[in-house]
């Protein structure tokens, strides 16, 4: 018989509430055992062939995935990976512009590589890129799937000029803006240092009002500009980000947000 929280609680904890799990009640622990896996056995009233018993019931509820807690990332990267998933690597790799090397895709990141294979996705270091961030690049090589690849035009657009952009563009100044104005304004020469360790190539001659602009290469066909403005007496310092018109055929909203915030903590990773 499946164990439910209500269950669980009835037939196999003691009810009493004494917190020597961590949590305030029974009732609180039998809801992280039922939907995200806390060990059951940290409740230590449980009758041992009580415990035996009901550790295989959960166990056998677990693999259905019953009652689980859902994984949200998981989710994201299995329907993500699904949509590529019949594709020949190699056709993949001439649409975004990458090559094949042996059974792997080598695409061009930011100032790197990444090696992309049926299993997943891995950095030049050999380390597998969070579930999010394969995510990202696997939404990257299916939204390029049409006959003529989409080439960028060179005209630069910023995020709220896109459709459908307002609701994220709270965002976009909370988790994007804010933070590089925070981590570099008044540190104008760590920034264009991390600019640099990034990837970046200077592009002020062509935005002479702002105090640095870098445009970073993130795949062959994304790149994205930072213009950053330093605070002056009658100003505070502002930053901005520009995408090529055509990016959205090659990333959605969401993950032009993404890539965004991943940018920020890039840059401010550098110094």
């Amino acid at each position: 018989m499946a164990l439910s929280i209500v269950e669980l609680y009835k037939r196999v904890l003691p009810k009493s509430n004494c917190k020597e799990c961590g949590f305030l009640t029974c009732l609180a622990f039998a809801g992280m055992v039922v939907s995200e896996k806390y060990p059951l056995r940290a409740c230590p009233h449980i009758d041992p062939n009580v415990l035996d018993w009901a550790e295989k019931e959960l166990e056998e509820q677990y693999r259905q995935g019953k009652w689980l807690k859902k994984d949200m990332a998981f989710e994201a990267l299995k329907i993500a990976k699904d949509k590529i998933a019949t594709e020949d690597l190699q056709n993949i790799g001439e649409r975004i512009g990458g090559t094949i090397k042996g059974d792997r895709l080598i695409l061009p990141y930011f100032n790197s590589y990444l090696y992309i294979d049926r299993n997943g996705i891995k950095d030049e270091a050999g380390n597998e890129l969070s579930r999010n961030e394969q995510t990202f690049v696997y939404i990257h090589m299916s939204m390029m799937n049409r006959a003529e690849p989409v080439k960028p035009t060179g005209k630069l657009k910023g995020f709220k000029e896109f459709p459908n952009t307002v609701s994220k563009a709270v965002s976009m100044r909370n988790h994007v803006e804010e933070p590089l104005k925070k981590a570099f304004s008044g540190n104008l020469v760590k920034l264009r240092d991390a600019c640099l360790k990034c990837g970046g190539i200077d592009v002020q001659e062509h935005y002479e009002s702002a105090n640095l602009a870098f445009c970073f290469q993130v795949f062959p066909s994304v790149s994205v500009t930072l213009l950053f403005w330093e605070a002056s007496d009658n100003f505070d310092a502002d930053v901005k980000l520009l995408f090529d018109e055509m990016v959205i055929y090659h990333l959605d909203i969401e993950s032009i947000m993404f890539l965004s915030e991943h940018f920020v903590n890039r840059l401010k990773a550098m110094y």
